[in-house]
């Protein structure tokens, strides 16, 4: 057994099917393309996943380990997710 890797920061966005339609999906693409020109691939990962079974909230997305959760985002949001990301903290 061995070791691997892990970022400190995880993003996990749902991209089942509601989430998926109301922009998972994009939200997904788009974060991964500002953590690559960020240089920050070590420190944070997208997650991709099928369902959270809040799909009357889609799309959905949950930062941790800060334990954010956030809802009815969208794409235009990605920079202000990613900054919530690496400083951990839900604004009031």
């Amino acid at each position: 057994m061995s070791k691997f890797h892990a970022p400190e920061k995880s993003i996990f966005i749902c991209t089942g099917s509601k989430c998926g339609k109301r922009g998972g999906k994009d939200m997904c693409k788009t974060l991964k393309h500002h953590i690559k020109d960020a240089d920050l691939k070590d420190t944070i990962e997208i997650v991709r996943i099928e369902c959270t079974d809040r799909c009357k909230f889609a799309p959905i997305l949950s930062i941790q380990p800060a334990n954010i959760w956030l809802k009815e985002y969208e794409e235009r949001d990605a920079l202000r997710i990613l900054k919530l990301a690496i400083d951990g903290q839900a604004e009031g």
